[in-house]
């Protein structure tokens, strides 16, 4: 069963958009396509961009009436300063060779532009057809990056944010029924969810993430069964402590359910719980303290919707806890976007986020909490920034899945003037085979809509964070 999706309206749009692509051709601009070579080097990507460092992703492969198959190929990125009359120099070369690429450069300088090849087998690596990395100015499209200019003072703190595991899925890029084709892993692989979940896992311990806690927006299972919540917890489990290392909130797919497989699990009405006995009883929200950082995780799930809600217990003491300490720095996560712009930005519409009226009444009470500063959400399987439709001060972000491409995560890195945001692909084998797969998904729509673009995925806000203090 499933509650989440477009409606057929949106979805009859995108097959028609689908179409339009696929009749008007590859790229005219596509040197490595011209070539002898049969390999392919496309799309590439600048994933990640901070003040010192730069992810470039890419795939190789060769074409034939299906589409892209992934072939093996060696992989290198040059780089240079954009204002040197030097031509860009090796920085990278792979120690092996992959059809999915990723290559991660460090030591470059902040707020410095430069140029960049990436380069397979002799076969320059260029964008796939995708608004996000082909329009005029991005990155991709010019060959020049940008690094960000860090916010003033010392780092402080690092959190970690994330959402859309569906511990327990099967089958991938489902919308109704069984339309359109999904994807599945090969049968001698571990499941998907657990892949890729494991992946976020092993990255957020590795001295250049650093994560301090991580921030999960729900959707950690598919449909919730005893099976996949304590499937899911156990993975948690043993990468740090709920509550401590980890806190995670409830999304749509994790809501109570009806039905013989859920009877097991604790009786709500005419429902069965199994997230709340868990994890979290359904609409409590979580708070804690990370050395004067304020994180509060919020329960927007509806028993029986894909849209979202806040119900007036839960919002009373939200406000409650803000109206205590109005000033003190907060990041605020839900599974369910916020904004007006986010509900008619996303292929299911207005009814797929947060209901209007609490909408209204949360982003008022963050325009009387000056100290909330940023809202992670999921849900929309997103990179997305949206305005708030109040003055609040207040960033609405929208983080890609775990569980698909692009398959990774945002770093929150807070400085005593300002935060950092930038986004990851996670980065183990099994990760970046499926994340290249997944691109497929929707008609091959899926990065279109989900990628964002290199300023959703990584910017900076400055703030005075100075109260903060630093971590050990």
């Amino acid at each position: 069963m499933t509650c989440c999706g477009p409606s057929r309206r949106t979805f009859l749009g995108a097959l028609g958009l689908a179409a339009l692509l696929s009749a008007t051709g590859p790229m005219a601009a596509s040197p490595a396509r011209a070539q002898w070579n049969p390999m392919v080097a496309t799309d590439l990507e600048v994933v990640t961009v901070t003040d010192t460092s730069v992810v470039l992703t890419w795939t190789t492969g060769t074409t034939d009436a299906i589409g892209l198959f992934p072939v093996d190929a060696g992989g290198e990125v040059r780089i240079g300063p954009a204002d040197s009359p030097r031509a860009p120099v090796q920085v990278h070369a792979e120690p092996g060779r992959t059809p999915f690429h990723y290559a991660e450069i460090h030591g470059l300088e902040p707020g410095r532009t430069y140029r960049f090849e990436a380069w397979s087998d002799g076969v320059r690596a260029i964008p796939g057809l995708n608004p996000a990395t082909i329009t005029p100015g991005t990155p991709e499209a010019i060959g020049e990056f940008t690094t960000l200019v860090p916010p003033p003072g010392r780092l402080v703190r690092t959190v970690a944010l994330a959402n859309d595991v569906h511990y327990g899925e099967s089958v991938s890029g489902l919308i109704v029924g069984q339309f359109p084709p999904g994807f599945r892993q090969a049968p001698d692989l571990p499941p998907y969810p657990e892949v890729m979940l494991g992946a976020l896992l092993e990255d957020l311990r590795k001295p250049d993430r650093n994560a301090e806690r991580l921030l999960l927006a729900g959707d950690l299972t598919a449909e919730a069964t005893a099976a996949e919540v304590t499937g899911v917890r156990r993975l948690l489990d043993r990468w740090g402590a709920h509550g401590r290392d980890y806190l995670a909130v409830r999304g749509n797919h994790d809501r109570p359910h009806i039905g013989d497989d859920h009877r097991s699990c604790a009786p709500l009405g005419d429902h069965f719980d199994c997230w709340g006995p868990e994890f979290t009883a359904r609409q409590h929200l979580l708070e804690h303290d990370l050395g004067g950082l304020r994180l509060i995780g919020l329960d927007t799930s509806d028993l029986d919707a894909a849209g979202g809600r806040i119900e007036r217990p839960q919002f009373e003491r939200l406000t409650e806890i803000l109206r205590a300490d109005p000033d003190r720095p907060t990041v605020l996560f839900g599974h369910h976007p916020v904004t007006s712009e986010s509900g008619f930005s996303n292929i299911a519409g207005p009814g797929f986020i947060l209901n209007q009226p609490d909408s209204a009444e949360l982003q008022a009470l963050y325009a009387r909490t000056p100290g909330v500063f940023l809202h992670h959400s999921g849900h929309t399987h997103r990179n997305r920034r949206t305005r708030p439709d109040t003055e609040c001060a207040v960033e609405f972000l929208e983080v890609a899945a775990v569980k698909e491409y692009p398959g990774g995560y945002s770093l929150l890195r807070v400085y005593e003037g300002g935060y950092m945001v930038n986004f990851y692909k996670t980065r183990t084998a099994g990760a970046r085979r499926w994340s290249g797969i997944t691109r497929g998904e929707f008609f091959g729509l899926q990065p279109f809509y989900t990628l964002g673009s290199c300023a959703d995925r990584n910017h900076v806000v400055l703030r005075d964070f100075s109260g903060l203090r630093k971590s050990l």
